[in-house]
């Protein structure tokens, strides 16, 4: 049996100081209208004004910051359906890094556009009936890239949980946070700097209701493999977890919760209608979930993790007038 070397805490610092100056520190928003609808103090880290858009810059310029020159000369291939290819692609154009992005064909155009624009090669498959793993490690192979996978890599969730580690100091220790699940590079990221330095906070991750394969991992204390959840929350929808991301879960993540697409669509138009910010679909889970168990959060002190708000405009505009 393989055994991984978990990250540490330790390993969050270091990538928050590499990263210090090119990402965006970015902001910590309150509403008086959601504390009262969830009847909590409630902080939400707003990714979604990130550099390019959502937390994925971070553990994208972590990596990538820590190439050697060969690797640096030679290039990097990663697979995402959006996110991760674009703060990859924006990583290696600062850093002048040849880069190849796998992407699906349905992946939103918007995502597709600005990893283009960022002077990516896109690779496009079919995420329904192709193996984008597969792909990224033959293009390895084949002209001697280094794969940076979306969420199980170490340096990844490391710079990840620089997100999380931001919250806890710009406001203090939490009773609750949620954070959005996908691969659970974000969740297993935060969850060292939960750790590190709210222990006693109550971490949860949060996934689609249609792609729970986080919470039937959890529970059964093994990764469960599923097929590709059909939901509108594109950025997470992911097969199963990955051995670093879920070795950190399952000790130190409280739980894991879903929500549902009509919950997201909810989570989506507060932000828009009385925060007048734009958060993709993905990036709602953890309100999402916050205003399901509104019972148990009552004079607590809860952290929301948004992780990105990149989706199409005409996307934004169909989904929130085409469901309740």
């Amino acid at each position: 049996m393989t055994t991984f070397e978990l990250p540490t805490y330790a390993d969050v610092e270091a990538a928050a100081s590499r990263i210090a100056g090119v990402a965006h520190r970015t902001p910590v928003q309150t509403s008086r209208t959601l504390n009262e609808m969830i009847g909590a103090e409630v902080f939400l880290k707003c990714e979604n004004f990130q550099r390019m858009g959502a937390f994925k810059f971070r553990g994208a310029f972590n990596a990538l910051s820590k190439f050697s020159p060969e690797q640096r000369k030679a290039g990097v291939v990663a697979f995402s359906s959006g996110n991760h290819a674009q703060g990859i692609a924006l990583s290696a154009r600062i850093l002048n890094i040849p880069a190849t992005i796998v992407m699906p064909h349905d992946a939103p155009a918007a995502k597709v556009a600005a990893t283009k624009g960022y002077g990516a090669n896109v690779v496009v498959y079919d995420r329904y009936s192709e193996d984008r793993e597969a792909i990224g490690r033959r293009l390895a192979e084949e002209y001697g890239l280094t794969l940076i996978p979306p969420y199980d890599h170490p340096d990844i969730l490391s710079g990840q949980g620089t997100a999380a580690k931001e919250l806890f100091e710009d406001v203090g220790a939490l009773d609750y946070l949620f954070v959005p699940l996908g691969g659970g590079g974000l969740l297993s990221g935060s969850a060292l700097s939960t750790r590190g330095l709210a222990p006693q906070c109550i971490l949860y991750g949060v996934e689609p209701e249609a792609g729970n394969d986080g919470q039937q991992s959890f529970r059964s204390g093994e990764i469960v493999h599923i097929e590709t959840p059909k939901t509108i929350a594109d950025g997470a929808q992911t097969q199963h977890l990955g051995n670093y991301t879920f070795g950190i879960i399952k000790r130190d993540v409280n739980d894991i919760l879903t929500a549902s697409d009509a919950d997201l669509v909810r989570a989506m138009k507060f932000f828009a209608a009385r925060m007048k910010i734009l958060v993709e679909p993905t990036g709602c889970l953890g309100l999402a979930a916050a205003l399901n168990m509104k019972e148990s959060l009552q004079g607590k002190r809860v952290g929301v993790l948004i992780s990105g708000g990149n989706i199409d405009l005409e996307r934004f505009c169909t989904l929130s007038t085409a469901q309740a």
